[in-house]
């Protein structure tokens, strides 16, 4: 059996697979205080209850009478009524550099007095859940299986190596790591056999995921290999920090106008409470299965008199619709570019959510940078239940595209990345068909320019190519024609680069000058320990890369005496 885990930002699933069959885990969990139910989901939601928020035993698991946290519907529910003790968007959190995810700083605006949480304790916590929930379904832990554990296709290199130590710290051992557009695509195979028969040599398949925090898009060629076909994944978008969450906020803010116009303040957590509410209502007026037009949202005062302070409107499904459809799916030019919006000097710190909240400007760049254009579109994400939304998207593509696009037909958005990670473990086994891909951005090492040093000017910088794109998972390339010199014993820099557009640059290639359009990732400061055959100083060295079976790189300075020092991506960020 195998394991398959869509780590959300909004909602958590497991799946499993057996043989060539794939089938989703109910998740039991609190729902209401003293209420268990097994849900399809885990909401990804951890609330820091107070002292005097439960009574005695209401938060009670089948395995924990006394939890820590409260997680899953619960956290998510009693989130929205109460102010600064909800956790969310850990996931999003995990992939910001501008802050030390191994750091306790969540919730953002929680009260003094609130004990707070990193991103990556937040993701263990999930994890966790999980396991136990498994566990009391009458399984064995998690650690026993081979478990494939999704992330986005834009993470880079850290966030990857976060998402792996969240898991390993909540007891997973045997974790690989999978693209959630790769895991969606992968549960399309699954559910269709015949899928030689629906795509053929020359297709070109779009996936666009919006999930609640990033929006992904992925492409997948359909090749001839000598007479079968083959799939591979040729090109990965941008980190993009945009979906749901986004969304939900752009609801806040309308509700937030509607009230000021009535002369109704909200101060900062009440709007943190209030964009909680509106991910609930939203989530309910864009249920298929419901012909809700409105729903009711409810916020809490902040005076003595809680009854009477409390605050009251209502959203309804045409101004969901319509805030979602024009405001993040506009019509818009194929040769738009999404806009950079100068930002302020200081700001609060919050998440670097991107600054153009058009989802289609995005797409149209990804498009153009990515090739031959797409034959079929398969969607995927809570976001892309919203059949307006979808048949947007559609037209848009359609309008750009000098054929019109197939559509394929998905499962449930919510589940196909969970299941569609066990198919892959299963596909892993040889019991089913596997996308060809490997990493999903090149990198490059920095290399300091060896000419004399000009003064107030820092030596120029050339990039050197470690990683290829499509680099293959326990791949490894190393460069014996180019020697550099390493520092040894003092304190050093790293300086490690990407890019999700080059994908021509060729292992070894030296960049010189080092093009602008290169992405740093967190510097590695460290200090290279002395051997007895390289007692300091500067080395001669060779380099060589690897990238590990969980997608995580590795980089190794080899000395001709026969020293190596292995240089792993550092998920600590430096303090200023």
């Amino acid at each position: 059996m195998v394991i398959g885990i869509d780590l959300g930002t909004t909602n958590s699933a497991l799946a499993y697979g057996e043989s060539d069959t794939v089938q989703h885990f109910p998740v039991e969990q609190v729902v209401q205080p003293g209420e268990l139910r097994a849900e399809d989901l885990l909401p990804s939601f951890v609330y820091l209850p107070g002292p005097k928020d439960f009574a005695k035993g209401a938060t009670s698991l089948p395995w924990d009478e006394a939890p820590k946290y409260v997680v899953g519907a619960l956290a998510r529910r009693r989130g929205a009524e109460t102010l600064g003790r909800l956790v969310s968007s850990a996931k999003s959190w995990l992939s910001y550099a501008g802050v030390d995810r191994n750091e306790a700083f969540l919730p953002i605006h929680a009260p003094e007095g609130v004990a707070k949480i990193s991103p990556v304790e937040a993701s263990r916590a999930y994890l966790e859940h999980l396991d136990d929930a498994w566990q009391h379904a009458g399984n064995a832990a998690l650690t026993n299986y081979s478990v494939v554990l999704t992330v986005p296709a834009s993470f880079d290199a850290v966030a990857r190596q976060l998402t792996e130590r969240a898991a390993h710290e909540a007891g997973l051992k045997n974790v690989v790591l999978l693209e959630e557009p790769q895991a969606a695509f992968y549960s399309w195979l699954a559910k269709h056999p015949d899928w030689r028969e629906i795509v053929g040599p020359g297709n070109r398949i779009l996936i666009i995921d919006i999930g609640g925090g990033t929006t992904d898009f992925t492409l997948i060629d359909v090749k001839d290999l000598g007479g079968s076909l083959g799939l591979e994944r040729v090109a990965v978008g941008d980190h993009i920090l945009l979906g749901g969450d986004n969304m939900d906020l752009a609801l806040a803010r309308h509700l937030e106008a509607r009230l000021a116009a009535k002369n109704t303040k909200l101060d900062a957590q009440q709007l943190q409470a209030l964009w909680q509410q509106c991910r609930a209502a939203k989530e309910a007026l864009l249920d298929p299965a419901t012909d809700s037009t409105e729903q009711s949202v409810t916020i809490l005062g902040r005076g003595s008199s809680l009854i009477g302070g409390t605050i009251k409107t209502k959203l309804t499904r045409a101004e969901v619709e319509d805030i979602l459809v024009e405001g993040f799916f506009p019509n818009c030019a194929f040769e738009e570019e999404p806009q950079r919006a100068r930002r302020s000097a200081l700001q609060e710190i919050s998440l670097p959510y991107a600054s153009d909240a058009r989802i289609t400007a995005h797409l149209a760049h990804f498009l153009r940078s990515g090739g031959a254009a797409p034959t079929h579109v398969l969607f995927n994400g809570g976001v892309l239940r919203a059949g307006l939304v979808r048949k947007r998207i559609l037209a848009t593509l359609n309008a750009w595209l000098p054929q019109p696009l197939n559509v394929l037909d998905g499962e449930d958005l919510m589940l196909a990345v969970a299941r569609g990670a066990a198919y892959y473990g299963l596909a892993r086994q040889g019991k089913g068909i596997r996308i060809r891909g490997g990493v999903p951005r090149t990198y490059y090492v920095g290399i300091e320019d060896s000419m004399p040093a000009v003064p107030g000017m820092p030596p120029p910088m050339k990039a050197l190519t470690v990683v290829p794109f499509g680099m293959e998972e326990g791949a490894s390339h190393n460069f014996p024609g180019r020697k550099f010199g390493l520092h040894v014993g003092e304190p050093v820099e790293f300086r490690i680069f990407s890019s999700t557009e080059r994908r021509g640059d060729e292992a070894g290639a030296l960049l010189d000058p080092m093009p602008r359009d290169l992405r740093e990732l967190p510097a590695m400061e460290l200090t290279l320990a002395p051997t007895s055959k390289s007692p300091g100083g500067l080395v001669p060295v060779t380099l060589e890369s690897h990238v590990t079976a969980t997608g995580v790189l590795e980089l190794y300075c080899v000395a001709s005496s026969g020293d190596r020092w292995k240089l792993e991506f550092s998920v600590r960020e430096r303090k200023s």
